[in-house]
């Protein structure tokens, strides 16, 4: 890795920072405090969070179809990104915050799809593929400073003041990617030519996206609601901030140690690893509501939720290494169809039973269900492909 190198990776860090860590993320350690000046509902909340995710929905299916002039068009997502965020804190209509979660979500979507298929691309061509881990490491770098800044912002400037802090820091990191970027030229993307290699419908793929899916569908109540939850329980509410702290701290070395062990492991080992440190994680606040077992929580979630993201990325890239922007771009779609969902169903449950438990337990068995999903997936293709490895002997012979 020599100067230019790093520089490019660091660019792709802090716009993940920008777009994962800041703009999506921060809602949850922010979203105590606008829930407690404003007065709105845990329902309300859920839509707010959904708004988001439907338009990183949107997002990343679009990036998908982005084959020029990607680094001018992430750039200009940046900027609308940084303005979504400072306008959350300038405007208090709560139809306007609809609107602007959702630009927020559809600029983070595109950020975060065009940023992974740049730099796998640029590492791959620089044979620095074993690199890739440390640039989804932004995600929780920019966990780490929301959950740092929030409160601290907060104290002075109320909930207002934290989204136009935040925001001016975000068009700061957009100006240092500039910089650091003004060197990288971005070919346009040729479009790959159609056959049964390239067919992302086939073989093991469609089971590992449908899991991801339920990943995302899962993971996202955890990751949309836990500072609120720990906040409303009275002796855990000094914690809430921490519990988001240690969630972008545990999430920051995550992808680098899990693409580690991805070279030298299964991928499926790998990952059958981390969805249950996952489901453990989402369900300890359950069982127990000590102050260890919510940092634990919080701990484990960080860990694995940047690393399930890290491992199935790359995992699925290595399937089909020459089209990183339709991969990337179709897991991450179904990853935030997942997200849409999950916010709603756990604000309605926890409308009808009082209790943010049901949430968790819901959380915890959706990820649960994603893991036998992709389990079986596997298991299915690997006993098609050995009938198929069996058969063809007895072809040959019949064809001398």
């Amino acid at each position: 890795m020599n100067r230019q190198h790093i520089g490019i990776l660091l660019g792709g860090v802090l716009l993940l920072v920008v777009a994962m860590g800041i703009s999506r993320f921060a809602f949850t350690p922010i979203l105590p405090f606008m829930r407690h000046d404003v007065g709105f509902s845990f329902e309300v909340a859920g839509f707010l969070a959904s708004s988001n995710y439907i338009g990183y929905f949107i997002g990343a299916l679009w990036a998908g179809f982005i084959n020029r002039q990607k680094k001018n068009f992430l750039l200009l997502s940046v900027v609308l990104n940084v303005l979504s965020v400072v306008l959350m804190g300038i405007i208090e209509v709560y139809s306007v915050w609809l609107v602007l979660r959702l630009i927020a979500g559809i600029t983070g979507g595109l950020i975060f799809v065009l940023t992974c298929s740049i730099i796998m691309d640029y590492l791959a061509k620089h044979s620095l593929t074993k690199w890739s881990g440390y640039l989804f490491g932004g995600i929780g770098l920019g966990i780490a400073i929301s959950g740092l800044l929030v409160p601290a912002i907060e104290a002075r400037f109320a909930w207002q003041g934290t989204w136009i802090g935040l925001g001016i820091l975000s068009a700061v990191l957009l100006v240092v990617t500039y910089i650091l970027w003004r060197g990288l030229h971005v070919q346009d993307s040729v479009k790959t030519a159609k056959s049964s290699d390239t067919k992302m419908t086939k073989g093991f793929m469609p089971w590992l996206i449908v899991a991801y899916g339920f990943e995302g569908l899962g993971y996202i109540i955890t990751g949309t609601f836990l500072v609120d939850i720990i906040h409303n329980i009275p002796s855990l509410q000094a914690y809430s901030s921490y519990s988001w702290v240690i969630v972008g701290v545990a999430a920051i070395p995550s992808a680098p140690v899990w693409t580690v062990l991805l070279e030298k492991f299964s991928a499926i080992k790998i990952l059958f690893v981390a969805y249950v440190l996952q489901v453990v994680g989402i369900l300890l606040p359950v069982f127990s509501q000590t102050v260890w077992s919510v940092l634990l929580s919080s701990f484990l979630f960080g860990l694995t939720f940047v690393g399930i993201v890290t491992l199935t990325t790359s995992y699925a890239r290595q399937l089909f290494p020459t089209q990183s922007g339709p991969v990337v771009s179709l897991l991450t779609t179904f990853y935030a169809f997942g997200q849409i969902i999950g916010p709603i169903i756990a604000s309605q449950l926890v409308a009808v039973y009082s209790s943010y438990k049901a949430a968790l337990v819901f959380a915890g068995v959706i990820v649960f269900f994603a893991l036998i999903i992709m389990l079986s997936g596997r298991w299915i293709t690997v006993k098609r492909q050995v009938t198929l490895d069996n058969a063809l002997p007895i072809k040959t012979q019949s064809n001398p």
